[in-house]
């Protein structure tokens, strides 16, 4: 039952650095630092997107309009802090005692 817990943990710190890595590209692509007529950006750039999109569009729905500003990756934010809080403090302890 660790293990489980350990790779829960362990998928969502990799999905809070790609959460991290589209407010970056996002903001870098508003900028025109990078541009994705570039093949190679614009295949990271679709492949960040399939990965959060499905996470981020419930959160929109629920979220009131801030003239343009998206903070639903905030709230991704809050919310995978929020599991791993949960599986350390909570979780995991009753795991170990348990000697599961």
């Amino acid at each position: 039952m660790r293990a489980v817990l350990d790779l829960i943990l362990i998928l969502l710190q990799l999905y809070w650095w790609v959460l991290l890595i589209m407010i970056v590209m996002s903001w870098l692509i508003s900028f025109n630092v990078i541009n994705t007529r570039n093949q190679f950006v614009a295949t990271v750039w679709r492949v960040i997107n399939q990965l959060t999109e499905p996470v981020l569009n419930p959160i929109r729905r629920f979220m009131p309009n801030f003239s343009g500003l998206d903070l639903s990756p905030l709230v991704a934010f809050l919310i995978i802090f929020f599991i791993q809080s949960l599986i350390g403090y909570y979780l995991y302890p009753a795991v170990v005692r348990a000697g599961i």
